[in-house]
């Protein structure tokens, strides 16, 4: 009889933000291999939240408190794309970042900038 190895793997929510960051003046490339040409010449900032559901409030919070528009949001992955001028974008994930520790006991993660 042959001795299977079985692995498990499980995928426990945290309340946190895990990735905050800024990228600054993206390549051509970048905007061509996410799909995000009508962004071009905007800096973009990435954010992935768990839970999930708290990238629709991160959104929100962005779009109330700085001039960023939303490039890419996915509910059930976390992850959110905000476009706009270098301060916005900074601005932007900063108040995601204050707002979902505050209200909601998310985790923060410190920004960081390419």
């Amino acid at each position: 009889m042959e001795n299977k190895q079985r692995v498990i793997q499980e995928s426990v929510p945290g309340r946190q933000v895990t990735i905050a960051h800024i990228i600054a003046n993206p390549d051509q490339k970048v905007y061509e291999k996410i799909g995000l040409l009508e962004f071009q010449h905007q800096a973009l900032g990435i954010l992935t939240i768990t839970p999930s559901e708290a990238a629709i409030v991160a959104s929100d919070i962005a779009t109330k408190t700085a001039a960023v528009q939303i490039a890419f949001m996915d509910r059930f992955s976390g992850a959110v794309v905000m476009a706009g001028d270098v301060m916005a974008v900074e601005a932007g994930i900063s108040a995601v970042i204050e707002t979902l520790d505050s209200l909601l006991k998310i985790r923060g993660v410190k920004i960081t900038r390419s």
